[in-house]
């Protein structure tokens, strides 16, 4: 993502792209693998203050908001070795960039957003991607037998 992806006023950011490495070119910036990938999302407060503070170092509309030391896009694969470097080989060792999109879906599934939302989050085109590999069983929830409950009862009372 580059500067110019992100609106800081409007709290939100462009994806249209993705990085892949070629052998013999280096990092490339590609289109998104579906249409649905290519959206732009609202971000949380928290999110545009970090992003706001990093802007203010000078940066430029052209340039990665997440720029390697070299100022250039981060290469993908490094990326995964600081993050298995982090989590060490304990505890931690589960911990996989994949996961924070599982958890960034559990979060929003508990919040009782509906599937749709979850899969525009995730870039998904189909929701039944998102519910089968993302979104996991509820606990118990009373918010069905309830409605069944008043259905069963509005029938009831119409006889």
């Amino acid at each position: 993502m580059v500067w110019s992806e992100v609106d800081l006023e409007a709290g939100a950011v462009e994806i249209s792209s993705t990085l892949i490495r070629v052998k013999g070119e280096g990092l490339l910036r590609k289109g998104t693998k579906s249409r649905a990938g290519e959206r732009t999302l609202a971000l949380p407060m928290s999110a545009v203050a970090v992003l706001r503070r990093r802007f203010m170092t000078g940066a430029r509309l052209d340039q990665p908001a997440f720029p390697d030391i070299n100022g250039g896009f981060r290469d993908p694969a490094n990326v995964r070795r600081e993050l298995r470097a982090a989590r060490g080989d304990e505890a931690l060792a589960w911990i996989t960039s994949h996961t924070f999109r599982k958890t960034a879906a559990t979060i929003l599934d508990e919040a009782a957003l509906s599937a749709r939302l979850v899969a525009h989050q995730l870039g998904h085109s189909r929701t039944s991607m998102t519910q089968d590999y993302y979104l996991g069983r509820r606990s118990v929830d009373n918010q069905a037998p309830a409605a069944l409950e008043a259905a069963l009862r509005d029938t009831l009372d119409d006889e």
